[in-house]
């Protein structure tokens, strides 16, 4: 780990605001395994060990299908996921690489997430798909080792 971020003054007021942003995210209308799977789809993507061995322990925890973790990089070819959770992994995925994506999320892939979720679901789900991209982002440039994290883990630091 080139820093641990939560070690310095800065990096621990942050970090518990961080958290505290997630968990509003977590309170939404948005169903507990979308999240999940949202969650471990960015964390792909962006190669964060540290969020995909929180996220996918998180959702074996809530009681996850272990069939659908495994599928979540090729949601595409798999039948284990509902047509909602198929328009949030691909808003997922544009939203991720924005990068390769002059026009960030397509407008048809927009009008799917629409088709299955409300005004409220939708702000939780941008705000989700940032979130995640940000968590990634700092873990990856830190090296944050992944294999540690147990359930729950974090729950301290947003109490606190």
């Amino acid at each position: 780990m080139r820093i641990n971020l939560m070690e310095t003054e800065l990096g621990a007021k942050l970090g518990k605001r961080f958290a505290g942003l997630s968990m509003l995210i977590e309170q939404s209308a948005l169903p507990g395994p979308l999240k999940e799977l949202v969650n471990i789809r960015a964390s792909q993507i962006n190669g964060c060990g540290f969020c995909l061995d929180m996220h996918t322990k998180d959702a074996t925890a809530a009681g996850e299908d272990p069939q659908r973790l495994h599928m979540v990089a090729a949601w595409r070819e798999a039948t284990v996921f509902t047509p909602a959770e198929r328009a949030a992994l691909a808003f997922t995925e544009e939203g991720t690489r924005l990068a390769d994506l002059h026009q960030g999320v397509s407008d048809a892939t927009w009008a799917a997430v629409r088709e299955h979720f409300d005004d409220e679901q939708l702000a939780a789900l941008v705000m989700l798909v940032a979130m995640i991209n940000a968590a990634n982002r700092m873990n990856v440039i830190s090296q944050t080792p992944a294999g540690s994290y147990q359930p729950g883990m974090f729950d301290a630091l947003v109490k606190s």
